[in-house]
């Protein structure tokens, strides 16, 4: 390990420090305020600044923060979740690493800067505020985010989007802006299967329920019942109410297409148990012991241990039988997750 102080000379008195590698010659820059001699010594010594410290929050040992990594070319991941005020390009957005993002910091977007969002509030740990700095119309404003973005992919796929995942990771059926991720098990469903499905006299009821974050959370409390599930917007119309009481009410089955669209029927539902038309929000969290009010028979696919999915599964299943599939599944090799298979509960 090396250590460089670096003096800064202004009225703070203030030193900046590179602590680097010598065998891969990378450097950690503390406080990095005069970011410019930072740079000018890193290059002198050959090393690459790969990371941020700062022994304060204070200006005089964050200020150099933002132009240091621009300048290092560091790689800043913003999630957006949801768009909170139109208007004011308002966005509630998941920032990864997060230690180094602060309110008051820019974030630059593009290799030319095409876009620019400073940072308004923290929401949580990894959780952040952002005002983006545009000043054209939001067809544009969208366009720009279409042509910077790229489709957000599950951690566990380990390989960068592509253009084929804009239309993979989207069911066909898609209206509305505002999930964080596909419901998964409606992959399986192209244009065609459907149409197929509809020669067969099979109806289909479209309801809406944006997944969040807190749907893939791990469930860390042993009693189920503590658990809280971040709240998910949801939409019911009036003409899918129809569809499916008309066909609860004539004894037909109603089969559910994943546990996204299962939450959002069993948080509208009348004392008859038939659907209701009804907007909102739900935190609604299904576990054993449950007793399901509209559907009964699921599409869904095959889920991570400790969710809130996998425990919707197992209520609506039963845990012995679920589990029987799941170790059938893992036996023979199935596709797990988003891009998985899916197995059909009835």
């Amino acid at each position: 390990m090396i250590v460089k102080q670096i003096w800064t000379a202004n009225a703070y008195r203030n030193f900046n420090y590179l602590i680097a590698c010598s065998e891969t010659g990378e450097a950690l820059a503390i406080d990095p305020l005069d970011y410019e001699k930072c740079l000018r010594a890193a290059k002198e010594e050959g090393w690459n600044i790969t990371q941020i410290l700062n022994t304060h929050e204070h200006g005089d040992h964050t200020g150099g923060n933002e132009p240091m990594v621009r300048k290092t070319g560091a790689k800043i991941e913003v999630f957006l979740l949801r768009e909170l005020n139109k208007p004011n390009r308002l966005w509630d957005v998941i920032v990864d690493p997060a230690r180094k993002i602060r309110v008051g910091n820019k974030l630059y977007f593009g290799d030319n800067d095409e876009l620019v969002a400073e940072v308004i509030d923290n929401t949580t740990s990894r959780g952040r505020t952002i005002r983006f700095l545009w000043d054209g119309n939001d067809e544009e404003f969208r366009q720009v985010l279409e042509l910077l973005g790229e489709t957000p992919l599950p951690k566990y796929i380990k390989r960068k989007p592509d253009e084929e995942d804009k239309e993979r990771y989207q069911t066909v059926y898609a209206k509305h802006e505002g999930a964080v991720a596909a419901p998964t098990a409606g992959l399986h469903f192209s244009k065609e299967l459907i149409k197929r499905l509809e020669i067969k006299g099979i109806r289909f009821a479209e309801v809406t329920l944006h997944t969040g974050l807190g749907t893939f959370r791990p469930i860390e409390v042993e009693d189920l019942s503590k658990h809280k599930m971040d709240a998910e917007y949801y939409r019911i119309e009036d003409d899918a109410c129809k569809i499916v009481n008309k066909a609860r009410l004539g004894s037909h089955r109603i089969c559910s297409i994943g546990t996204t669209t299962m939450r959002a029927i069993e948080s509208s539902f009348t004392a008859e148990k038939l659907l209701k038309p009804s907007e909102g929000w739900t935190n609604t969290f299904i576990h054993p012991p449950y007793q399901f009010n509209i559907a009964d028979a699921l599409v869904t696919n095959f889920h991570l241990p400790k969710t809130s999915l996998l425990i919707m599964t197992c209520a609506f299943a039963g845990y012995d039988l679920a589990m029987e599939a799941y170790k059938k599944a893992i036996k023979d090799k199935y596709r797990f997750f988003s891009y998985g298979d899916a197995m059909l509960v009835v």
